[in-house]
């Protein structure tokens, strides 16, 4: 029923997968509408008692689908910040925890979209960043806010302002993940 999303139920625990991985899973609009639609009926769904969300390929999340983006007006832009901010406080607000599982690239929109999960996880191979800012752009779905919430303000200015990335270890050190 879903193009991009890819979910299962088993033992009470939601997987929902990610699955654009030519596109490094890059968040478009037809992902926030999938997503919206997927957390609205796992929420009224009493068997369901977690929800971890991955990626397809080598990367969990890349970011925003730039190839989307790049033809936006500025209304259009701002509709389409406003589309995520309220998809990723849907997931935030979700009656059960929600697990990331970050098994690759975690950029821009993908670690926004962690933050709005209770609980990180990553494996050795993951990369995390906010690389928006090389393109003149700041983290468009609550992410400022979050980061700082998780990591406090000196790490999460570094990576806003640096558009560094940094690797599982770093993420574990100042609290991106657990």
């Amino acid at each position: 029923e879903y193009e991009i999303l890819k979910p299962e139920v088993k033992d009470g625990i939601a997987v929902v997968t990610i699955s654009r991985p030519k596109a490094l899973n890059a968040l478009n609009t037809r992902f926030f509408e999938e997503m919206d639609d997927y957390i609205a009926s796992i929420n009224n769904d009493a068997t369901i008692k977690v929800l971890v969300i991955t990626g397809e390929g080598k990367a969990f999340v890349a970011g925003a689908d730039i190839a989307e983006m790049v033809n936006k007006n500025q209304s259009e832009g701002s509709a389409f910040s406003r589309l995520g901010q309220a998809t990723f406080r849907s997931l935030e607000k979700l009656n059960i925890p929600v697990i990331a599982a970050i098994n690759g690239f975690a950029l821009g929109g993908g670690l926004e979209l962690t933050m709005a999960c209770d609980f990180r996880t990553a494996s050795t191979k993951a990369k995390f960043g906010q690389p928006e800012v090389n393109l003149g752009l700041i983290p468009g779905y609550a992410g400022t806010q979050r980061l700082s919430r998780l990591v406090g303000q000196g790490d999460a200015l570094y990576l806003l302002m640096t558009a560094d990335m940094i690797g599982a270890d770093d993420a574990l050190r100042i609290g991106l993940v657990q």
